[in-house]
């Protein structure tokens, strides 16, 4: 990788995204809040992702299985990630329901959702007994602030001894959640929208939320320059923003610290886009053959490859990449078009 940049990046949106304003009847929250009515899936292999979101959607009434799920999202069972806006468009195309997807997100919004009777799925680390660190999705189904507790249906974990989910203390819960830049879904009927936005509020906006987002990460890397979390997410958001010569920078510091997890580039894309973006494809390839040893099958990777051999004048080698891709899940609708845009 480059040289990183020693200074955390700074600025602020052109404009300031308009803000809704939170009704009267959100401002008060109860102690404690419970959403009935999910139904546990245990993940078959791989497919906490399918699993998760199936779980969500039965709360809203969908009756099919997590293997349906996996068919569309993972036709390839030893796919390893299937990212959060994967699952967004697998809720809109194949459901009834609609779902949104939002960065930055803090514990306060995600006891507001809950109490307002909107189950939402957390992107988040885990380290299981007996594994190594992986990214995980979780529904939380309630909290409890006397005990300081949320609640969780989990795909791996279950439902706890008592059914009423498994729990993780605020403190862990938001240690976690942060390695996945806070990101959350939430799955909602289209007649509850305009409830959703006013809960919402600026994240309604997906500028507002990133901002958000590197604003908070921004503020843990002053507190603390060797947070190689912190720096990534603020890279992660920058990228979200088209800010990407500061997110390169923001990566290649996270990068430095020698503290990013070995699999922290099969679920996340950010630093592929922003050093494709800044023209630095050697760093591509380089984040692309770290993936391909480590899990050839992430079709996320080949489509990468593609897009530097493509930049490059390589169309053949890009079609090669391209087409690897869409063997390992024939759905990936990045590699479909890239490819198709080559015969053009």
């Amino acid at each position: 990788f480059s040289t990183p940049t020693p200074l955390i990046p700074t600025a602020a949106p052109t404009t300031a995204p308009a803000t809704l304003p939170r009704p009267p009847s959100q401002d008060f929250l109860p102690s404690s809040a419970r959403i009935d009515g999910v139904l546990h899936q245990q993940q078959t292999w791989n497919n906490c992702g399918p699993a998760t979101i199936t779980m969500a959607l039965s709360y809203h009434g969908w009756r099919e299985s997590q293997a349906f799920a996996g068919d569309k999202l993972k036709p390839n069972r030893e796919d390893k990630n299937v990212s959060p806006h994967e699952l967004v468009d697998f809720v809109r195309e194949e459901s009834f329901v609609d779902a949104i997807l939002r960065v930055g997100g803090t514990l306060d919004l995600l006891k507001r959702l809950v109490a307002n009777g909107f189950p939402t799925v957390i992107e988040t680390a885990a380290m299981f007994e007996g594994y190594d660190w992986i990214g995980h999705y979780r529904v939380l189904v309630g909290y409890d602030d006397a005990f300081q507790l949320f609640y969780f249906y989990d795909s791996f974990l279950g439902v706890g001894a008592d059914a009423n989910g498994v729990t993780e203390s605020y403190a862990r819960v938001d240690n976690d959640w942060r390695a996945f830049n806070r990101t959350f879904i939430v799955v909602y009927h289209p007649d509850r929208e305009a409830l959703l936005r006013n809960i919402l509020a600026e994240y309604w906006d997906e500028a507002a939320a990133a901002q958000i987002a590197f604003e908070a990460a921004q503020n843990e890397a002053r507190s603390n320059p060797q947070d190689a979390f912190a720096w990534f997410n603020m890279g992660s958001s920058l990228a979200m923003l088209g800010r990407h010569q500061e997110a390169a920078a923001a990566f290649d510091q996270a990068t430095s610290t020698g503290k990013l997890p070995w699999r922290m580039m099969w679920y996340q894309h950010g630093a592929f886009a922003a050093y494709f973006a800044a023209g630095r494809y050697q760093d591509v390839l380089t984040l692309a053959a770290h993936n391909q040893n480590t899990a050839p099958e992430l079709e996320e990777t080949h489509y990468w490859r593609g897009r530097v051999y493509e930049a490059q004048g390589e169309n053949q080698r890009a079609a090669s990449a391209y087409r690897r891709a869409l063997g390992y899940n024939p759905n990936y609708d990045a590699a479909r078009q890239a490819l198709d845009s080559l015969s053009q």
